[in-house]
């Protein structure tokens, strides 16, 4: 019937290129991975494709359940997966996206990792949860060289090995980590978990952990109190002896988004854990994981943007409204580039901090600066997400609410990586004491945003604003978000003067630091150069 005649409608986008995108080839080149792009398209294409986008979706359609029995009434506490999260889990082992890169000995290689990691996002989110957590857990298991010496070589590599055994048997291993309590959240140190030595130097663990990721991953970094405080101590799921570590899971989370990846609430029974670091030195011991997830949190946000951009470029580029496809008409053109500023400013410095990263073993100036800069960062990038997130949603008007999309699941996405490790105020308020703690780490961030002193004039101004702000001690914690905001703010400002397209950096100086900038996206001043933007997203 004529009625049913379709046509004004966007064509599917799939199969397309994660890795098509000039902020994230610019920087993996200019970080010193460029050995690396080879592999960084292999993967962009595969994650874009027909077939992997539809793993993304059947995981997230048919989510995890617990088993905590088997059928004759025996304790097994295991959860079921979907078989394309095997998939996925697989391809980003293989392709080295956890714990590789400590195992490197070439430069580049957490850059490298960072870029693969972006370019495979968009297959799914979920699964990055334990793939990060693995990589995370090897600064922090060093305190321990022992334990460190035994189980690093597995957690970097490249073997995909699922199933419930003891972790030395193993061709490879996926780590997670169990933080929060239910009275403590963010507050850690409000835990009741307790720790006993025992005679053979292993510690019997009590008490229970609110969210745990990825339950079923072979082992975890968790605290718990000792006499001499809270302290860090590693848990396998399976026991040297072969029996399972008594890690009794509760329920699973009933999360807004990441609904492939599971969350448990969990008891030790019991549970035997061995130390790393020294005890009643947990939180110091753990915040060397911790920090490691705030680069993939900015990642994952920078992923999401680009996801978002992408998808709603190509909706403007074939919809007609009015008479005009979408992309010819001034607003939304205004919207997109706004979007994609965001975007390109969010990638850019997130490659920069992947870089000092690489270079913080032997440079103490780009050590301190990863320490700083990924604390403002993390608050920042992962702020914007959820309101990027809407904006790109609603340039596809009514088509961008409907699931089919893809947008609703990007949406519901994007708060998780500004709540994970500690939500807003925490990450503002560590910026801030990580700064009174370690002075070092305001001289390498000024000195980092000398190196675009004079080519610009808004960034200037900007900078100097920031030092007037951090002068004045009066109520800084009360001014905390919009301290550290603008520090995140000039961060990126710095590296796309220096180092990002003349239109984007333009954009972003007269919006995000001149102050020429509504409140909503889509409100940069007139004179920015949109075409030139726009040609960002192919």
């Amino acid at each position: 019937m004529r009625t049913h005649e379709v046509f004004n409608q966007v064509p599917e986008i799939v199969p397309f290129d994660t890795s098509e995108d000039p902020a994230l080839l610019e920087g993996l080149r200019r970080e010193g991975a460029a050995w690396a792009e080879g592999e960084l398209r292999e993967l962009g294409r595969l994650a874009g494709s027909e077939e992997v986008q539809d793993w993304g979706r059947l995981v997230n359609e048919y989510p995890p359940v617990l088993r905590t029995h088997d059928k004759f009434g025996h304790r097994i506490d295991e959860v079921e997966f979907h078989p394309h999260w095997h998939n996925l889990m697989r391809v980003a082992v293989e392709h080295g996206l956890h714990g590789t890169p400590w195992r490197q000995d070439r430069p580049g290689a957490h850059v490298a990792r960072a870029a693969k990691l972006y370019a495979w996002g968009p297959a799914d989110a979920g699964h990055m949860c334990p793939i990060s957590m693995t990589y995370a857990i090897v600064p922090a298991l060093r305190h321990n060289p022992e334990l460190s010496a035994k189980f690093e070589p597995l957690l970097a590599s490249t073997t995909y090995d699922y199933g419930l055994r003891e972790p030395t048997s193993k061709a490879g291993l996926i780590a997670g980590m169990s933080m929060t309590e239910k009275q403590g959240g963010s507050d850690v140190r409000a835990n009741t978990t307790t720790a006993t030595r025992q005679p053979d130097g292993s510690y019997r663990i009590v008490g229970h952990k609110w969210f745990t990721s990825a339950p079923m991953s072979d082992m975890f970094l968790t605290l718990a109190q000792t006499e001499s405080g809270l302290s860090c101590f590693l848990l396998p799921r399976v026991l040297p002896d072969g029996t399972r570590n008594p890690i009794r899971l509760q329920r699973l989370k009933d999360k807004l988004g990441n609904k492939s990846n599971a969350s448990a609430e969990i008891e030790y029974e019991n549970a035997t854990g061995w130390l790393v670091g020294a005890e009643g030195a947990g939180v110091k011991t753990i915040i060397e994981m911790v920090n490691m997830t705030r680069l993939d949190c900015v990642i994952g946000s920078s992923t999401g943007m680009r996801v978002g951009v992408v998808r709603a470029t190509h909706h403007a580029r074939h919809r007609k409204a009015f008479g005009e496809f979408l992309i010819d008409q001034p607003a939304m053109r205004n919207v997109l580039a706004d979007l994609i500023v965001e975007s390109d400013a969010a990638t850019t410095v997130m490659l920069r901090l992947a870089g000092a990263t690489d270079r913080s073993a032997t440079d103490e100036h780009e050590a301190a600066l990863r320490r700083i800069g990924l604390a403002v960062t993390k608050y920042w990038v992962c702020k914007r997400a959820p309101a990027h997130a809407a904006e790109a949603l609603e340039c596809l008007g009514g088509n961008g609410y409907v699931e089919e999309s893809g947008m609703p699941r990007l949406f519901r996405e994007s708060p998780l990586m500004s709540i994970w490790e500690g939500s807003g105020n925490v990450a503002a308020l560590d910026a801030l004491r990580a700064m009174a703690r370690q002075p070092d780490t305001v001289e390498a961030f000024f000195t980092e945003l000398a190196t675009a002193h004079g080519a610009d004039s808004r960034l200037d101004d900007a900078v100097a604003r920031l030092g007037k702000e951090l002068s004045d001690l009066d109520d800084i914690q009360y001014r905390a978000r919009r301290v550290v905001e603008l520090m995140a703010l000039v961060l990126q400002g710095t590296q796309l003067v220096r180092h990002g397209d003349p239109a984007v950096a333009d954009a972003f100086c007269a919006s995000r630091l001149g102050g020429d900038w509504g409140v909503a996206f889509g409100t940069l001043p007139t004179g920015v150069d949109t075409e030139a933007i726009l040609r960002r997203v192919c």
